[in-house]
């Protein structure tokens, strides 16, 4: 069992940076993939980046490519979001998902969010233009 808490979320400017963070405690977090993924309104919700269990691999969507970072911090147990270059189209709730990971030499990433066991509350994230 892991839990997660997302934060980070706020509002800012167009253009403007902003990081997020997910903090996860329970067992093991270093043997976990990690994903975020955003609900905007009135939509379903979508894949916004991916990182393996090692944090090595990462994986992002189109929309996040060239302006997002995903990183994993083992030793403090959270996992990051470095938003970049922000949109007014990025606005939506945040949240980060955690996939344990039974072989170790699997090092893949989860673009899917039913591949995953736990969700954080979301935090929401405002972007104005």
């Amino acid at each position: 069992q892991v839990q997660l808490v997302e934060s980070g979320g706020g509002l800012v400017q167009a253009g403007g940076s902003l990081r997020l963070s997910c903090a996860a405690s329970g067992r093991a977090f270093s043997s976990y993939a990690m994903g975020w993924f955003r609900q905007a309104p009135g939509k379903e919700r979508q894949f916004v980046a991916a990182c393996s269990w090692s944090g090595r691999n990462s994986a992002y969507a189109d929309s996040a490519k060239g302006r997002f970072t995903i990183s994993k911090d083992d030793a403090k147990n959270t996992v990051y979001l470095q938003m970049n270059s922000l949109k007014p189209e990025d606005t939506a709730v945040y949240y980060c998902a955690a996939k344990w990971i039974e072989d170790l030499y699997n090092s893949a990433t989860y673009p899917d969010g039913y591949e995953y066991d736990y969700w954080g509350q979301g935090t929401q994230l405002t972007v104005s233009s």
